[in-house]
């Protein structure tokens, strides 16, 4: 016999087998000697109260072995497939629709302007240490994309969009830890994505499909409302291929995609997205005011049963947003420009997330009424309101890749910081005042939100806290245009807009399952 139960724990317990089975019989009133087998389906901290509890949703097999969830995945060899399918971007929505090629009997041909993951780190560290960046090769572009730098976060809301439990599945079926399966926040870890990514792309090759870097979409052609060949670059030298079908999955810093759809006179659409900056404290102090801890040897005890806290703030001020976004605890503030003469700013975390530090994005959200003076730009209003304050912060921050950066308490006050705390992010600080970075529009709703947060997070307001900016890259500014039910693009019926880049996904896991729904919608 089995039976599902809820069950809330202390932290300490909710770590020991025998104290969850002591729990269950209790909970079940068993007093005999059956024998009980536990398999965690659902874990969360409850954090809300003194008493930290953990709540666990459990499946009990009573006197009964409990099946284990074995995963496979059905793809197919394709090296000879008559049905291809050109893929532009290999970053998760990218990666996760040749994927799903596979498993349909379509050779995937996915394209990346960038290196492979392995040889990505070389021009992530030029960055850090001589300020270099090369604009093919980032923390935005090469294989993986962005999300191979973007902590390995797998919490979506976009429930209705795919199957959320595939995607996780398949993350594991390549690597990942199955723990990611029963988290209610699941987390791989920037230092394990890239191998997890490697072993995708060796599936994509054993199965026949083709991978190709440092290669470039730099136009293509449109015949009878289709594109009907694509001109790539790889190092210098440009060729041109004909096509079946592609999708468009490029991220949301492919700027030079945005022109060329715009320059074919091709539909786009402006949108709403955030900017703001970034915002980190020490670790130990987010972990004392969320697990309710009043010194530090209360805050290391509780630590040895909880990961690094982490929190979710949000605040309306004038007909504003104010949010917290892309919560790194025990993390990192990386340099994520994608040209030379501008400053971005991202986080991330190791899967131990046990960094000094804890950092996350404290953006504004935009309407399009607040990029008005860039109107003259169409579709690309907020692409140029979003270059020039990431040019600001390059300015600003001392023209290399030294980011502009104030202490927390003087940014909402308006005083320069004389000195500023150590910070993880790698090629530097420049002392100024944040509000010439980001603007009068924005300045004041960030200065408003975080005096919000410091009310309802005591403790979070602390000039041991920094403020670094930009956080700019929260999502594309531009939207392109699909059809609703079969996602090409109104008027290419073989392109499929896909992914973060195309406006239709907001993370690793939303973005994998919208390229496997445009690879469900092509029609061969």
């Amino acid at each position: 016999m089995s039976k599902i139960l809820n069950l809330q724990l202390s932290p300490q317990s909710s770590l020991n087998e025998q104290s969850i089975k002591e729990e269950v019989r209790k909970n079940l009133q068993i007093n005999d000697g059956s024998t009980l087998n536990i398999k965690i389906l659902k874990r969360s901290i409850d954090a809300r109260g003194r008493k930290i509890k953990i709540n666990l949703n459990v499946l009990v097999g009573i006197d009964e072995i409990l099946t284990s969830d074995e995963i496979f995945i059905n793809y197919q060899h394709v090296s000879e497939s008559t049905k291809t399918c050109h893929i532009i971007g290999a970053g998760p929505a990218g990666l996760f629709a040749a994927l799903r090629c596979l498993e349909l009997g379509i050779k995937p041909i996915l394209i990346d302007r960038g290196k492979d993951v392995k040889a990505r780190r070389r021009d992530l560290a030029n960055i850090n240490k001589n300020h270099l960046v090369n604009p093919e090769s980032n923390y935005c572009f090469g294989e993986g994309g962005a999300g191979t730098y973007s902590d390995g976060k797998l919490y979506t809301r976009s429930n209705k969009r795919g199957n959320i439990k595939k995607i996780l599945q398949t993350l594991v079926y390549h690597g990942a830890n199955p723990e990611i399966l029963i988290d209610a926040h699941p987390h791989i870890g920037t230092n394990k994505l890239p191998q997890l990514i490697e072993n995708i792309r060796e599936r994509i090759l054993f199965f026949g499909g083709e991978v190709r870097f440092n290669t470039k979409l730099i136009d293509f052609d449109i015949k009878e409302n289709s594109v009907s060949a694509i001109t790539l670059m790889k190092e210098t030298s440009e060729f041109k291929e004909p096509i079946q079908n592609m999708i468009l999955a490029t991220g949301h810093s492919a700027r030079d995609i945005y022109e060329l759809l715009n320059s074919k006179k091709l539909s786009l659409e402006p949108k709403p997205f955030a900017i703001g900056i970034r915002v980190e404290h020490p670790q130990s102090l987010i972990d004392g005011i969320q697990y309710h801890c009043g010194n530090l040897k209360e805050i290391m005890a509780t630590r040895e049963f909880l990961p690094a806290a982490s929190y979710s703030l949000v605040h309306q001020t004038k007909n504003h947003g104010v949010y917290s976004f892309c919560m790194c605890p025990g993390g990192i503030i990386a340099p994520c420009a994608t040209n030379q003469e501008e400053v971005v700013t991202n986080g991330w975390s190791p899967s131990k997330r046990n960094n000094p530090f804890a950092n996350s994005g404290i953006v504004v959200g935009l309407e399009l009424k607040d990029f008005e003076l860039y109107k003259e730009h169409g579709a690309l209003a907020g692409l140029e309101f979003q270059k020039q304050i990431e040019k600001q912060a390059w300015i600003f921050g001392g023209k290399t890749q030294r980011a502009p950066a104030q202490r927390l308490e003087d940014f909402t006050q308006d005083k320069i910081s004389t000195n500023l705390p150590n910070c993880s992010y790698q090629p530097g600080l420049t002392s100024v005042n944040i509000k010439d970075v980001v603007g009068k529009t924005i300045s004041p709703l960030l200065k408003e939100g975080l005096k919000a947060f410091g009310i309802k997070m005591r403790g979070f307001m602390t000039n041991e806290a920094i403020v670094v900016g930009v956080e700019s890259r929260t999502s594309t500014p531009v939207r392109i245009p699909r059809d609703k039910d079969l996602f090409y693009h109104p008027q290419l019926h073989n392109l499929f807009p896909c992914g973060e880049g195309a406006g239709y996904a907001g993370g690793i896991v939303s973005a994998a399952m919208d390229g496997e729904s445009c690879i469900n919608s092509i029609n061969y």
